[in-house]
């Protein structure tokens, strides 16, 4: 369980995730409805952004290593029949990972992330996407009142992807040194270093090994939820200093 899943792994998982979030928009009574973990989002926001942001993602995996995101390919805006939004949805889906699959995990590609500890190429993206899938079928699921835990082998590599992609940087942390131990009741433990150098994560092999400033314990997907602002972090159990985690919400390393 310490290994990253393996490529067809991911882009099974994107699929399965695709196929979740299509039953919650169907099950959906309006696509009006309020998204309340993206409140500035109705239902139809979230579609729009999952199907056009995967034909967009297809499109970029398709043109490999460049200096910007391909641009979105014609065809990409939703349907404004409701009764077209699932076929639609899956036909995004299908395109992205068909061109994951050509691609391949090895092959570099433009990412938004540039210094993380995340490498730049197709493997790299098919987690993320992966991650986006989980959460945001989580956002229409809880729109939709069916809300599932998150599976966990995704959930699992989603704390370790997000630590990796989203908090990994050479960008000082602007703040005092701090340690933060992230642990899975499921048996794994992630540990984030900040300093003026930036942060860096790994796999805690020992965990409980060394002086944290703080932890967060729950399941992993609970802390994945967390980490994306989806669940108060206060909701899981917390030892050591809360702000820390307040400062770790709030640092775009990009500014």
């Amino acid at each position: 369980m310490e290994e990253t899943l393996a490529f067809p792994d991911l882009l099974r998982l994107i699929d399965e995730r695709s196929i979740a979030f299509r039953a919650a928009v169907d099950s959906a009574p309006t696509l009006d409805a309020q998204v309340p973990t993206c409140p500035e989002w109705t239902l139809s926001d979230l579609v729009r952004h999952i199907g056009e942001g995967r034909r967009t993602w297809a499109a970029t995996v398709a043109a490999g290593p460049a200096d910007a995101p391909a641009p979105a390919p014609e065809g990409t805006a939703a349907p404004r029949e409701r009764e077209a939004v699932s076929a639609w949805l899956a036909e995004s889906t299908r395109l992205l990972v068909d061109a994951l699959r050509e691609a391949g995990p090895d092959r570099g590609c433009w990412t938004w992330w540039g210094d993380s500890q995340s490498p730049r190429t197709c493997g790299a993206v098919a987690r993320h996407q992966l991650q986006q899938m989980v959460v945001h079928t989580y956002d229409a699921q809880i729109t939709a009142g069916v809300p599932e835990p998150l599976p966990v082998e995704a959930a699992l590599d989603g704390v370790d992807e997000f630590l990796t992609t989203c908090c990994a940087t050479t960008a000082p942390w602007p703040h005092e040194p701090a340690t933060v131990d992230y642990h899975a009741t499921e048996g794994r433990s992630w540990r984030l270093w900040l300093s003026a150098d930036g942060a860096r994560t790994a796999p805690l092999r020992t965990p409980g090994e060394g002086a944290v400033d703080a932890s967060l314990r729950g399941t992993a997907g609970e802390l994945v939820l967390a980490l994306y602002g989806r669940i108060p972090v206060d909701s899981l159990g917390l030892d050591g200093d809360p702000r820390l985690f307040d400062l770790l919400m709030a640092w775009d390393p990009t500014q």
